[in-house]
């Protein structure tokens, strides 16, 4: 994939409000792949590729590890897994904790600046 077309979110286990308003807006022939990392309990099944789906007109869901990254859909990091990029494909590993957190947006953001061109837009709401 070329270096600028992926989407990258973290957010915490009270951002599925503003999950399902960003994923709500993104257009069906979107030209990126979506990745979202949520902190999630490691003990508990997860639903929010369906939440995500649902509310959005893309195709969400938990990767495998090494599926290739396709344009206009979204991968959500699996409970207790981290999600990371290589060039054209997706690592799903159960690496060490990092920030106490497993999934954690910091592997996810790394792996990304790695191997894609990031640019980093910050928004902050009380």
């Amino acid at each position: 994939m070329p270096g600028h077309d992926i989407i990258v979110i973290g957010s915490s286990a009270g951002g599925l409000k503003a999950l399902g308003a960003i994923v709500g807006t993104l257009p069906t022939d979107i030209d990126a792949a979506i990745f979202i990392v949520q902190h999630v309990p490691a003990d508990k099944p997860s639903i929010l590729p369906k939440i995500l789906a649902d509310v959005g007109s893309l195709p969400a869901s938990h990767p495998s590890d090494g599926e290739p990254i396709q344009k206009g859909r979204i991968y959500v990091a699996p409970p207790d897994y981290h999600l990371l990029l290589n060039e054209g494909s997706v690592r799903v590993v159960h690496g060490p904790k990092e920030n106490r957190f497993r999934p954690a947006i910091d592997s996810l953001s790394c792996s990304a600046s790695k191997t894609h061109i990031v640019w980093y837009n910050m928004i902050i709401s009380r």
